[in-house]
């Protein structure tokens, strides 16, 4: 048998140690990335267009259509103040009508898809709300309506083949199973491990469903499950083959990663994240390579770096990096950090404010460290 890359686990969500049931050569159908959000056609009903959304209706009615951008829904209570905030992204203006309850006023027809930042799947106006004001990404004003209406289309729904284990080796329970010819396999959990056997990150969760004799050598077998959890993304497979023997020792293999590895690489050095680990006495100076620092991502992969070493994570975004200063997650505070190499990140990162969900740009995590107390020295 080749040496397993995957371990498959009875699911027990109470359980500190699962029972390992089988170890698994290899895993097909495993990596999915989630589809691009759908884009729809929206009505806003009742406008008073402003701004660029009164000149990109203009637009529309001499070419057809015409760009908008993000548009902002602000939802009103009754005394016209905001409720909260939805948006929809991409928008292109399809054309107006007059607006059957006032003809002053204008429905527009817009495609567009809505913003995965959105705190809630639909918008709803509380009652005697006078409905939502519209403003552009950087709260330009563009106007008001009254409603909002999605013109919804039906879609095929999106059948994902299940998860096939291959040359898997049986064991414990589910030795027992197969033995007794039971159709009811169970709920497993599917672990990627390195070449030692440990855990590296949960893979997937999902019931067996299905199993045949094994091609690959006597007495495996492959096993089909169906997952009821999200599987991981293609990314993950990069960054698992570098952790393929262990936690890294060699700095800086994170910048082999593509964008998406970048952030699959912080879920995994968090998932390994030793929280047994004392933290380093307060007053410690702690270097940031920054060669490698061209997004988001890279400046928290380098960041966990700096602080707990080679695949060390200090969070993944400043709510998780905030946490992290709290203690417990390999320093504590006041502590020195060195950035080298920062014009990089001050290129790459650009100057521009952070507006609807932006990465942070160099000059807002700079400033976001030096008001967490922390002495930055840039190099």
């Amino acid at each position: 048998m080749r040496r397993p890359k995957y371990a498959l686990t009875a699911y027990d969500a109470d359980a500190e140690d699962d029972e390992v049931w089988a170890l698994c050569a290899d895993a097909e159908n495993l990596f999915c990335d989630p589809p691009a959000p759908a884009r729809g056609t929206y009505e806003l009903l009742g406008c008073v267009p402003e701004g660029e959304l009164g000149k990109a209706l203009l637009r529309a009615r001499a070419d057809g259509s015409a760009p908008l951008g993000t548009l902002v829904l602000e939802i009103l209570d009754k005394d016209g103040e905001r409720v909260e905030a939805w948006s929809l992204e991409d928008v292109r203006v399809l054309g107006d009508r007059p607006c059957a309850r006032d003809l002053a006023l204008r429905d527009i027809t817009v495609r567009a898809r809505e913003s995965p930042h959105n705190p809630f799947d639909y918008p709803q106006c509380p009652p005697l709300s006078p409905g939502y004001r519209l403003l552009g990404a950087q709260d330009d004003p563009w106007g008001g309506c009254r409603d909002l209406a999605h013109v919804t289309h039906s879609r095929p729904d999106l059948v994902e083949p299940p998860v096939r284990l291959l040359g898997c080796s049986p064991r414990g329970a589910l030795r027992t199973a197969l033995d007794a010819g039971e159709e009811d396999l169970g709920h497993a959990k599917l672990t990627r491990v390195d070449t030692a056997g440990r855990p590296i990150q949960s893979a997937v969760e999902g019931e067996l469903v299905a199993w045949i004799p094994s091609a690959r050598g006597p007495g495996l077998v492959d096993l089909t499950l169906e997952p009821w959890s999200d599987r991981p993304p293609t990314a993950a497979e990069e960054v698992w083959e570098l952790w393929d023997t262990g936690r890294p020792t060699e700095p800086g293999l994170w910048a082999r990663c593509g964008a998406e590895g970048r952030r699959h690489w912080l879920t995994t050095a968090l998932a390994r994240h030793d929280a047994c680990k004392p933290d380093a006495e307060p007053g410690r100076t702690h270097h940031l390579d920054g060669r490698h620092i061209i997004d988001e991502p890279g400046f928290f992969c380098a960041l966990g770096e700096a602080v707990n070493g080679p695949g060390g994570y200090f969070g993944r975004g400043l709510d998780a990096l905030d946490d992290c200063l709290r203690g417990r997650w390999g320093t504590r505070r006041p502590f020195t950090l060195v950035w080298h190499d920062a014009e990089v990140a001050r290129r790459c990162l650009g100057l521009v404010p952070r507006t609807d969900h932006r990465p942070w740009t160099f000059e807002e995590l700079l400033a976001f460290l030096v008001d967490e107390g922390i002495d930055v020295r840039l190099d």
